[in-house]
């Protein structure tokens, strides 16, 4: 195998590894906010409990996100150079800002929400949490802005640059308001933070029913639930509309990546279908075994079923791979219409009181957590592989982009290399979950203040604490 392709397996594999972490973290984050502000409001000792509880689980995924997320930086340099070269002037200010504006504000108050619990009043452990959830909100902005530079290029001036190896292409800032804001920069980050607040609502909703389904910690694990659902429903259907507006973005300004999602390879006299299924094949120009709906695609990109959609052979060789575009982008959007239909149907059951009966739910739920983990991937997927044969889109190409001076056994053996790593970074945290996740929630402590009869209304709240107390209030 070249260089090119092997360097492209590289960064795959360290960046698809990588984000594991990052939208987990996000949407942890949101929930942490929901579930403390709810025991600022209520005193319910449980919510504070799910708040410290869900917290280590937050610590140790930001812990590896930024431990796998330094690997990617430096292979810019050493699988990347040329690429690098090209682009360091616009995506190094995004990837600056990054660091400086969002990574110390999370890992500063990260301090504070996991250790400050008995150090700082509640309402400033409660401001720290929402600027740790911030933090990483404003993490993922930057690192949007520089990968939807990459889709969707603007505010840079070309400049030729002499290297020792001869006159070379750079792009230079030229308005760092127009990179910030390229044309694809909203959508994306709407979708992105989206579906890290699904992924973290799913984690919080596996855990509890796992918790409901062993009968332990009950009470804990109907709260987070209840809390969690309710940010995975919305999200999901957000999802499903923040999708219909990256679509009609991609039609607009990567008409060869969204033919390729769609299997569109002739350009119609009429409307476009969308492929429901089926199984494109790129030597006979067609989708076999198709259940397709006439005119609906050219309805979602233009509010018209019989405006034309450009196929792939409009565009030459310049077309990504079809194959994996293609599989890719109709699994992440029928793992999303799964997401709306199962936490519709769990609202539904919460507002009839059947919620918790319902084992063979929860069991849904108990393994649903991997969909958003793979949804998240496969988007990635098809937004990067879509790109092809581009890195930078309509300007450098991938196979343009990389380090002149690497060999395939270099590449090959840093690959084998960051494998085994991961691999054993990917056992620990599973088995530091496991661990958390089988010691569960703190145990929620009685306020030691007021009668016995005072202490056993507490306690009643809370299963576990009142057998050997309600004796003891009768004969109070």
């Amino acid at each position: 195998m070249d260089v090119v392709i092997l360097s492209r397996i590289q960064f795959a594999l360290t960046i698809m590894f990588h984000y594991l972490f990052p939208p987990l973290t996000i949407g942890l984050g949101l929930l942490l906010v929901f579930l403390e502000g709810r025991y600022l409001k209520t005193k319910d000792l449980q919510y504070e409990a799910a708040t410290k509880f869900w917290t280590k689980i937050f610590a140790l995924n930001f812990a590896l996100g930024v431990a796998t997320g330094i690997v990617m930086e430096f292979q810019f340099g050493t699988n990347w150079a040329a690429y690098s070269r090209y682009v360091g002037d616009v995506f190094g200010s995004a990837l600056a800002a990054e660091g400086i504006f969002a990574f110390f504000l999370e890992s500063g108050f990260l301090a504070i929400l996991v250790f400050g619990w008995d150090r700082v009043s509640a309402k400033m452990h409660f401001v720290a949490t929402i600027l740790v959830a911030l933090g990483s909100i404003f993490s993922a902005i930057w690192i949007i802005v520089a990968i939807s530079w990459q889709q969707t290029p603007a505010g840079f001036v070309l400049r030729e640059v002499a290297t020792p190896a001869g006159t070379v292409m750079r792009a230079e800032l030229a308005s760092f308001r127009e990179v910030l804001f390229n044309p694809s920069t909203v959508d994306r980050l709407v979708h992105v933070l989206l579906g890290a607040f699904v992924l973290g609502a799913f984690f919080v909703l596996s855990v509890s029913a796992y918790y409901l389904l062993r009968e332990r910690h009950v009470d804990f694990a109907r709260k987070s639930f209840t809390t969690a659902i309710w940010v995975a429903a919305v999200a999901s259907i957000a999802m499903l509309i923040s999708g219909d507006s990256q679509g009609r973005m991609v039609a607009r300004h990567q008409p060869a990546k969204l033919a390729a999602m769609e299997g569109i390879f002739h350009t119609t006299d009429s409307g476009a279908p969308i492929h429901v299924i089926g199984i494109p094949d790129s030597e006979e120009k067609t989708v076999r075994y198709s259940l397709e709906i006439p005119g609906l695609l050219s309805f979602l990109v233009h509010r018209d079923f019989n405006t034309p959609v450009p196929g792939l052979d409009q565009f030459g060789a310049d077309i990504p791979p079809v194959g994996l575009t293609f599989f890719s982008f109709h699994l992440m959007v029928g793992l999303g219409i799964y997401f709306i239909v199962v936490t519709l149907y769990a609202l539904w059951c919460l507002k009839r009181g059947t919620l918790f009966n319902r084992k063979w739910l929860l069991w849904v739920f108990v393994f649903s957590v991997i969909g958003p983990f793979i949804a998240n991937e496969i988007g990635w997927v098809a937004a990067e592989v879509g790109r092809q044969p581009w890195i930078v889109y309509n300007q450098l190409r991938t196979s343009e982009a990389v380090s002149q001076n690497l060999t395939p056994s270099q590449v090959l053996g840093s690959i084998i290399m960051f494998g085994a790593i991961y691999a054993m970074l990917f056992a620990v945290w599973i088995y530091l979950l496991n661990d958390k996740i089988q010691k569960g929630p703190e145990p929620v402590s009685i306020p030691p203040k007021g009668s016995l009869r005072d202490a056993v209304d507490v306690a009643s709240r809370y299963p576990g604490h009142t057998d050997s107390l309600t004796e003891a209030k009768d004969k109070d």
